[in-house]
């Protein structure tokens, strides 16, 4: 299983699964991270944490842990 933490800088990906639950899930789901949805790594910060990514179009970072929850492909 490889998630959004395993994905390198300049990496394009899209989402396969949201583990987690109620509204950690629902979080990640409001910021725009949903199935099918394509996802840009721009930057990690010098010790990965947070991830700064584009998803539909605008720019985002999230936390590492969150990160693990998204399962890509």
């Amino acid at each position: 299983m490889k998630t959004l933490r395993d994905v390198k800088i300049g990496e394009t990906c899209t989402v396969r699964r949201i583990h987690g639950e109620g509204a950690l899930r629902r979080r990640i789901m409001d910021m725009g991270i949903t199935k099918g949805s394509e996802i840009y790594v721009r930057k990690v910060a010098p010790l990965g944490d947070p991830v700064e990514i584009t998803v539909r179009g605008y720019e985002l970072s999230i936390r590492k842990n969150d990160a693990e929850l998204i399962e890509t492909e």
